[in-house]
């Protein structure tokens, strides 16, 4: 359960930066998985870096809750 915890919070931390990056630079439009919730959520229209950023501080924080609760 604890890896599959974090390969979840992997695939949404990675998914996070991808879409950081998609943002700045045009790259990974492939890898943007993100980009259906910045674009269909009306609220996040024109804040799709800070969601992104957003969702990149929360697979790192889900990968650390995971780790830590391995060791105990």
């Amino acid at each position: 359960m604890k890896k599959m915890v974090e390969f979840v919070g992997g695939v949404v931390l990675i998914g996070g930066i991808a879409g950081v990056l998609r943002e700045l630079t045009g790259w990974f439009p492939f890898m943007g998985f993100t980009r259906f919730l910045t674009e269909n959520v009306s609220f996040l229209e024109g804040r799709e870096i800070l969601t992104n950023v957003a969702i990149a501080v929360l697979g790192f924080a889900i990968v650390m809750i995971a780790d830590t609760k391995r060791r105990t």
